[in-house]
């Protein structure tokens, strides 16, 4: 008998129940024709489903990525300051040691390490007067940030022998103050006595943070060390720029450990900070959007496999008779419940195919034509941020297909509970 099958049957009814799932999702099986319309609408859903679901992921990691880097660029991943624990923006100093940086480079996963300091200050113009934070950096500071966000004029030079005048500022202060590069605008400082520097506006930036941009300028490392009456060897700190982010927690103990080791002539001790203890309230914030994100997907992915239990439920009843045939001519139940199973694998693979193509391309539209826009003031990006990671996607699409076929299962228990004859009289 087996010989006989192999012999004169078709290789392509082979696997009949594979055979008779694909005349029904093709709608070659004679009858109603409902089946149709209710596989195209299964597989729309599943096609916005999978969409939806890549959208909101790109777009929720994508937003986090970037205010998460626009934070950073203003204050690096890790900072070592004094050990005092002063909550003031009068910082104490502590003495640069090459040694101490160089350890610190060393250790793998560290991508830069650049001094810095910083001293409160009243940015005053005849009619305005605004309270910032000036920002020294020197000839190590890393620009890749601010040479995405600069828009007007040029970076002071910070590296040559003579102390520079020049200062960046942000174009939200430009606006408030009523200032624009080239202009000269006096600064006054408070510690002992009242003290006046004259700056000059080299360039502006825009890193659509409003509560960053209204409080940071930046100049040279040496006015900030002069206006602290402090020694050429001393600042406030280091900041040290990670490769990865998430081993933030990790590379800050490490440092913690070294900074520890280190104590200067005068006593004087080191510690650490990261730039979540630095800012919890937005890092906080951040998080949320994970939260917020696993519900969206967690809801679609339901609503999706309701959409394929019930389109699965419409075809089994809609093939009672046949179902009735197939049992009177001899077919097992598990047989039976296949042919739903293979449609139903059918529907998702379709689905899932066609809706990361749809998905995914929007993505690569967005990312790279910038299409819809936002509100910086609200939402701190010109542009809906996209950010495209590949085992998101395939994480997404495993959990999608194993979800769905989880679904399916139950209602292919519903072929087996019909009875050949009336079935028959059904139809």
């Amino acid at each position: 008998m087996c010989a006989f099958r192999h012999k004169f049957t078709p290789p392509f009814i082979v696997n009949l129940n594979l055979y008779i799932a694909n005349k029904i999702r093709k709608g070659e099986i004679t009858g109603k024709k409902l089946s149709g319309p209710i596989i195209t609408v299964a597989t729309i859903g599943i096609v916005l489903g999978i969409t939806v679901m890549i959208l909101s992921l790109a777009i929720g990691t994508g937003f986090k990525k970037e205010i998460r880097d626009k934070i950073i660029g203003f204050g690096a991943h890790v900072q070592v300051v004094n050990y005092d624990y002063n909550t003031s923006n009068e910082t104490n100093p502590i003495e640069r040691d090459s040694t101490f940086t160089r350890m610190v480079v060393a250790i793998p996963g560290v991508k830069h390490v650049q001094e810095f300091a910083i001293k409160p200050g009243l940015l005053k113009t005849n009619d305005d007067i605004q309270g910032v934070i000036i920002k020294g950096i020197g000839k190590d500071f890393n620009w890749d940030y601010f040479d995405h966000i600069l828009v007007e004029g040029e970076k002071p030079d910070v590296t040559g022998e003579e102390t520079s005048n020049d200062v960046i500022i942000s174009t939200t202060l430009s606006k408030l103050l009523h200032i624009k590069v080239g202009d000269k605008v006096p600064m006054y400082f408070f510690q002992d006595r009242m003290r006046a520097r004259n700056f000059r506006v080299s360039a502006m930036y825009d890193s659509s943070l409003p509560e960053f941009d209204k409080l940071f300028i930046f100049t040279d490392i040496r006015q900030i060390i002069k206006l602290n009456n402090w020694d050429d060897n001393q600042i406030t700190g280091y900041e040290i720029t990670l490769n990865d982010f998430d081993q933030t927690p990790e590379l800050a103990q490490q440092i913690d450990i070294l900074a520890a080791s280190r104590i200067s002539p005068d006593g004087g001790m080191l510690r650490t900070t990261t730039i979540v203890q630095q800012q919890p309230q937005i890092f906080g914030w951040l998080s949320l959007l994970d939260m917020n994100v696993a519900i969206i997907l967690i809801l679609i992915v339901l609503v999706a496999g309701f959409n394929m239990i019930s389109g699965l439920l419409i075809i089994i009843l809609e093939r009672t008779a046949m179902i009735g045939i197939l049992k009177a001519l001899g077919k097992q139940n598990h047989n039976i419940r296949k042919v739903f199973i293979y449609l139903a694998t059918f529907i998702v693979a379709k689905g899932v195919i066609i809706g990361n193509i749809v998905g995914i391309s929007i993505c690569l539209i967005q990312k790279y034509f910038g299409i819809i826009s936002l509100d910086p003031e609200n939402y701190y990006l010109s542009t809906v941020p996209i950010h495209l990671n590949i085992l998101h996607l395939i994480y997404l699409n495993i959990g999608t297909i194993v979800i769905s076929y989880l679904m399916m299962i139950a209602p292919s228990y519903l072929a087996t509970k019909i009875s050949p004859v009336e079935a028959i009289r059904f139809d």
